[in-house]
């Protein structure tokens, strides 16, 4: 007759998740025991009785093992291995020049989109939108070289197409240097703006800085230092030179900080105007050579 050991014993070998110590049955002693699933690779060598490279080998393969070495892997490629890009590092002591501009750009960005009540139809201002267009036309180069040119040739005086010419010349060199500071600044016009202006070019994509700020700082300078006006219409003048610098605003042209750079640029430009000013002595030698 077996014993109630030996019976109670091979019953427990059917409990799910036990599995003999052995190759496969009990083991010396005829107890079953339970392994555990994260054995050491020493056990493995010491049940399976394999050479230890193959039980290296699939020791590395077990899922545990992948797991490790990949996260392992990683950490070492982020601290030691490859240099972390610096834009990819938060900065946790920002300079003070950088909060500063960081702020100003903020605020400019907001400013300007608040300020942009005529950039569509759809928005607050937008039926005054027609009339701010007529305010950029007139601040546009193509009109002021056509009249520059137009009163160049209809001038008898001397003096008259003195003026005139150094008009037109100043008109050039507003646009030559416009052109080069949008192409190396390359800032982007606002996000609201629509492209509906007149007579655009290559760079007028770009927004830094506004030249019809700078082109209305320069002329009203121009205007007011040669030629006779009255009070009324000097007043006139600065008032023209305001309003087309805040129409590029209201527009969704430009942001705040294009229109006030333009300003102080167009304001500074005419300084260079008058260091570079032609002579009536080499305007006749210019126009004889026309002749």
């Amino acid at each position: 007759m077996p014993s109630p050991k030996a019976r109670s014993g091979g019953g427990g070998g059917g409990r799910s998740g036990s599995v003999p110590a052995g190759g496969g049955g009990a083991g010396g002693n005829g107890r079953y025991e339970f392994m555990s699933l994260t054995r050491t690779p020493s056990h493995l060598l010491q049940r399976q009785g394999s050479d230890p490279t193959s039980a290296r080998l699939r020791a590395s393969e077990s899922p545990c093992r992948r797991r490790g070495s990949g996260s392992s892997s990683a950490s070492t490629s982020s601290a030691g291995g490859q240099p972390v890009p610096e834009e990819d590092c938060m900065r946790l002591n920002p300079s003070t020049l950088g909060i500063a501009l960081s702020s100003l750009l903020a605020v400019d960005l907001w400013l300007s989109k608040r300020l942009g009540v005529c950039a569509c139809e759809d928005a607050s201002w937008g039926s005054v939108r027609p009339l701010m267009k007529l305010v950029e036309v007139s601040g546009h180069g193509i009109p002021w070289l056509l009249g520059a040119a137009y009163c160049l040739y209809k001038s008898d005086s001397a003096a008259g197409q003195e003026v005139t010419l150094n008009l037109l010349m100043a008109l050039l060199l507003d646009l030559v240097l416009v052109g080069v500071v949008k192409a190396l600044v390359r800032r982007r016009r606002p996000a609201h703006n629509r492209m509906d202006m007149f007579a655009t070019f290559s760079v007028d994509r770009y927004s830094f800085p506004s030249g019809h700020a700078t082109r209305a700082a320069m002329c009203a300078r121009f205007l007011l230092a040669h030629l006779v006006l009255a009070a009324p219409l000097r007043v006139l003048v600065l008032l023209w030179a305001a309003f087309v610098g805040l129409s590029r605003v209201l527009l969704g042209r430009h942001n705040v900080t294009d229109v006030a750079f333009g300003f102080f640029m167009g304001y500074f430009q005419y300084n260079l105007v008058e260091a570079l000013w032609l002579s009536p002595v080499v305007l006749q030698s210019m126009m004889g050579q026309l002749e």
